[in-house]
């Protein structure tokens, strides 16, 4: 298991338009010292991220005016943060659209409702993996 202890300072934007999703995951991420950054939807998420330059992004599929996949497309697009692990999160568990966000550039899927150790180990093995990459 990635070491969730070391996770105090890396910043997390979590994207979903749940506002249940949004509040359930920075609990869980503040309770670990992570900063976190929250936004409903792609619009609003563009413009955080340039902002705030999360160290990791959970972005949700399914969204209003710009959906997940559009969201990440664009992140991952950006030269500044192409390097910018992007987590996709649907209640979907299906192999399209674990197909589709790798097409778009993300990282790695997780199926909502997640748990709080899912979460967080999903942080922790980034921030290992960009620890690593740092050296």
């Amino acid at each position: 298991m990635a070491d969730i202890a070391n996770l105090k300072g890396t910043k997390v934007m979590v994207i979903d338009d749940s506002r249940t999703i949004r509040r359930s995951a920075e609990i869980f991420l503040l309770q670990v010292g992570c900063e976190v950054i929250l936004a409903e939807d792609g619009f609003d998420a563009l413009s955080k991220v340039a902002n705030n330059r999360p160290d990791i992004v959970f972005c949700d599929i399914m969204m209003p005016r710009l959906d997940g996949y559009q969201t990440c497309a664009i992140i991952k697009k950006s030269q500044h943060f192409k390097e910018t692990p992007v987590i996709m999160l649907s209640s979907k568990d299906g192999l399209f659209d674990r197909a589709k966000g790798r097409l778009v550039g993300s990282n790695q899927y997780l199926t909502k409702p997640f748990t709080k150790d899912t979460l967080l180990q999903t942080v922790a093995e980034f921030a290992r993996r960009a620890g690593a990459a740092a050296k």
